[in-house]
This record gives structure tokens, sequence and C-alpha cells, in this order.
């Protein structure tokens, strides 16, 4: 699948917005996302100073780059034709999506979101956003999913985020995901703070629920990275007509 997108300028400088076409564009994502999730957090390097796993090489790899090349920001993107190959998932790792099994529509998981430290967010997100719009429609996609990142392990650092989800952001309880066996998680409802407080989410997961995406009802722990992260999902007609209508349009301008 190629889309090809063109130059655009953001913030004074052409930028461009593309999907890997050759192993090396996979590597240099693996590169950064490990600049972004290893060393940004001072975390143990690994080998080859690559952030890898055995999904790479099964998804389609998104890329910002700068006038120079340099990358900005990308994420990976695993395209399904339904609920019934959720097995084959990064998600289904960590949750039990049995509830999602009979989705009867493509679906696409959007995962290991990184943005280059320094780098400026709004632009790099809304290009992300425009590329995405772009492959939706071309794949027919009904929904996009994934694992939504918190820094930091400890669930009652993000109390006021999570709190805030459970009360406004919780998916249909028909479609929630279940606990996965043997991995590390703290339900919502055993936070407890106040209204919560919306500004402690991280921007990714701000965009979607924004275009009205949902959550899980549990943070998934993962001390390995040194976050927790949620399970996200957008489905298309959720998003309001206006804000799908400036992306159809900011994709059209980069096709």
């Amino acid at each position: 699948m190629n889309i090809a997108i063109r130059e655009h300028a953001t913030g004074g400088a052409a930028c461009r917005v593309r999907l890997s076409r050759h192993p090396r564009d996979m590597v240099a994502a693996q590169r950064l996302r490990h600049l972004c999730f290893h060393e940004a957090a001072g975390l143990p390097a690994q080998p080859g100073w690559l952030d890898r796993d055995e999904f790479d090489a099964d998804c389609l790899h998104l890329l910002v780059e700068d006038g120079d090349g340099r990358l900005l920001a990308c994420c990976r993107i695993l395209p399904l034709a339904g609920g019934a190959e959720l097995a084959r998932s990064y998600s289904a790792r960590r949750y039990d999506l049995a509830p999602l099994v009979g989705i009867d529509m493509p679906l696409a998981e959007v995962g290991r979101f990184c943005l280059r430290p320094g780098a400026a967010p709004g632009d790099a997100l809304r290009l992300a956003w425009a590329a995405l719009a772009q492959f939706v429609e071309a794949q027919g996609i009904g929904m996009l999913f994934g694992c939504s990142s918190f820094t930091g392990a400890d669930p009652l650092r993000h109390a006021g985020a999570l709190a805030w989800l459970a009360r406004h952001h919780l998916g249909p309880e028909a479609r929630l995901p279940g606990l996965h066996a043997g991995v590390e998680t703290c339900r919502f409802a055993q936070i407890s703070d106040g209204e919560g407080d919306p500004a402690a989410l991280p921007p990714l997961l701000r965009s979607y629920l924004a275009m009205g995406g949902w959550v899980g009802d549990h943070a998934v722990i993962d001390h390995d990275l040194d976050t927790i992260h949620v399970f996200t999902a957008l489905p298309v007609r959720n998003i309001p007509s206006a804000r799908l209508r400036r992306l159809r349009e900011l994709a059209r301008e980069l096709a």
C-alpha cells in the first residue's frame, strides 16, 4: 500500500509524511523509537540501539520527516480484515480482546507513536492524522485502536487522568476489553481522585478522545518501558463531521 504525500510547509519548514517503502524506513523508525522510549526515559539501551519486536515486520510505518529527511515522528499501522484477526495485534498480548472479535469491518492498530524530543507536537500530530485519514479512507477502515501510554509505571502518578477517563470516556460496556492473564493491571475503579484532570492526558490520547474515541476500564503496567497504557479505540463513524472534513482537506493538500 503506497500513499504519495507531497512536502507540506509547517512551522516555516518543509515537511513530508509518507508510509514506509523500504526496510531502512523501518530501521529509522526503530531508532527514533529507541531514542524516545529508552534513551529519553533513562532506560537501558536495547541491542543495536533499536526498539523493535516481532510485530514490526507485519506493519506499515508512517514517517513524518523534515526538509532534510530527518525523522521527526513515526508510528506503525497494522491493518486487519476484522475482529477475527485481532489476535495478530500487539494489543491482544496485553488485553483480552474477546469482546471485540465479532466486529465485522476492517480495523487498524496504530502503535508506537513517538515524537523526536524538541519537535513541535502540534505539527507532527496534525500531519500524522492527515496521513492516517487518507489511509483510513483508502482502506475502508472502520475503527482505529491501540494502546495510549503515560510516562511512569506508577498508576497513582496518573490518578487524575485515569479518574477523568473513568468518568467521561469509557467505551460501550459490551466492547470493553477484559484483563489479560499474567499481565499486571490497575482498574480505574481502584483510582479515586475526585472529578479527575483532563490536562494530565497525553497529547495523542487527547486527540483520540476529541475525535470520539473511547478507552477500556483498566490500565496495563509496563515496568520495562516505565509506562502504563490504556486500550483506546476510535470508531471512524464517531469522528465529528467538521473534524473529519478538516482532516480530509489536509490529506488532499498532502496528496
